[in-house]
């Protein structure tokens, strides 16, 4: 069995030295939301590169699709495609850019146009409510994201076709490029707006994978509305330097930078080893 916080330490690692060596990349908001996606894709999505021409997988739609980083690094590790693939990431004529594109095994749809992957996600969900199907959808917004109008009507329509098959995530990290979110545009208490559109919500550590666990767990055996799983999450986390730090939305490392990250996080992912074998 996969040790998750382990797992999202060492994929924590790679996300950096694939963006030190692009010199580009939204490493924050990396950071924040890789625990989200390695319980997801280590623990509780039926998808593989075995059966992703299934009709019957798990469907995935990353919203805040500037954070591709940490989901290409995830679909290599798994054996969507070899790793050495994402040595041209972000470079000439490559099929790995900047945001998720539907040409590279393991993604779903082209996605990143904030705002647009929950009624992506409501799509899918309702598909499989109507065709019978046993797949569940699930998607990862930014709460910088949450200022797109289109949210809020997905959130309706999910709560009205009572889509049990559909958890989405908010990645609260609570800063945006330009800044605080709730400077920006003041959103407390999303449990309480979530709340108000119907979902079964959760409020959750988002860096924990042990927590996020324990809510996929929950999400599963909700009927007859969709769960919301607010991850409270550190912008940078795992990194002295970049936690909480907006500047560090989107930056690549210079040498000095990159050695110091990569040693706090190697730190991080032998205290997690450790911890799993006592």
């Amino acid at each position: 069995m996969v040790n998750l916080q382990e797992k999202a330490w060492q994929i924590r690692q790679e996300v950096v030295t694939l963006i030190h060596r692009a010199g580009s990349g939204h490493i924050g908001g990396d950071m924040s939301v890789t625990d989200i996606l390695v319980a997801l894709y280590y623990k509780h999505m039926n998808c593989s590169p075995e059966n992703q021409n299934d009709l019957n997988r798990d469907r995935f739609i990353l919203s805040k699709g500037h954070c591709v980083e940490a989901l290409y690094c995830i679909l290599a590790d798994r054996g969507y495609f070899p790793k050495s693939d994402l040595d041209n990431y972000s470079g000439y004529l490559s099929k790995y850019i900047g945001h998720p594109s539907d040409k590279v095994n393991g993604v779903e749809i082209g996605s990143g146009s904030l705002g647009h992957g929950l009624s992506y996600s409501i799509g899918m969900a309702l598909a499989g409510k109507m065709d019978g199907a046993p797949y569940r959808v699930y998607t990862v917004m930014g709460d910088g994201e949450l200022a797109e109008g289109s949210v809020w009507e997905g959130a309706m329509a999910a709560a009205h076709y009572k889509l049990d098959n559909l958890t989405a995530f908010v990645d609260r990290n609570r800063l945006q490029i330009s800044g605080s979110t709730e400077t920006v545009m003041a959103q407390d208490s999303q449990e309480e707006r979530w709340r108000a559109f119907g979902w079964h919500v959760l409020s959750v550590d988002g860096n924990s994978t042990k927590a996020l666990d324990f809510a996929l767990q929950e999400a599963k055996q909700v009927k007859g509305r969709p769960t919301m799983i607010i991850a409270n999450t550190t912008k940078g986390c795992g990194v002295s330097f970049m936690e909480n730090q907006a500047a560090w939305h989107h930056k690549s490392l210079d040498d000095e930078h990159y050695e110091i990250a990569m040693r706090e996080l190697e730190q991080r992912r032998a205290a997690a080893h450790e911890q799993d074998c006592e």
